[in-house]
């Protein structure tokens, strides 16, 4: 049975958040990616669009989710499903940093708003 420690978590810094991988290709997962994010007090994520559905659980704190233009307050416990081709941005207007679970299919990758593409090392 394939069991993921804490411990064994890969750690990936971009943007300015935190990215903890749990789940992917890396630690044996064939098909899904899930990892932990944490966005700290007054982070804004640069803007990007998604080419596969990702879910966002909000473990902890709260977050401004922009999609495809329409903005929701989302608070802990909350759960925000992108589909492919959404454009995503993501505030904490806080004082306190705010944790996410987030998943995908391995594969995701995000085309910021300057034209640049990112293929994040925790969902490959």
């Amino acid at each position: 049975m394939p069991v993921v420690r804490s411990s064994e978590a890969v750690v990936h810094e971009v943007h300015g958040a935190r990215f903890v991988s749990y789940a992917s290709p890396r630690s044996g997962s064939k098909e899904l990616c899930a990892w932990r994010a944490e966005i700290p007090a007054g982070h804004r994520a640069p803007v990007h669009t998604v080419d596969r559905e990702e879910v966002i659980h909000l473990l902890s704190g709260e977050l401004l989710v922009t999609l495809d233009g329409r903005t929701e307050r989302i608070t802990a416990g909350d759960t925000v499903i992108i589909t492919p081709g959404a454009t995503l941005g993501i505030e904490n207007p806080t004082q306190e940093a705010a944790l996410s679970w987030v998943t995908t299919s391995i594969g995701l990758r995000a085309e910021l708003a300057d034209g640049s593409v990112l293929t994040p090392e925790w969902a490959n």
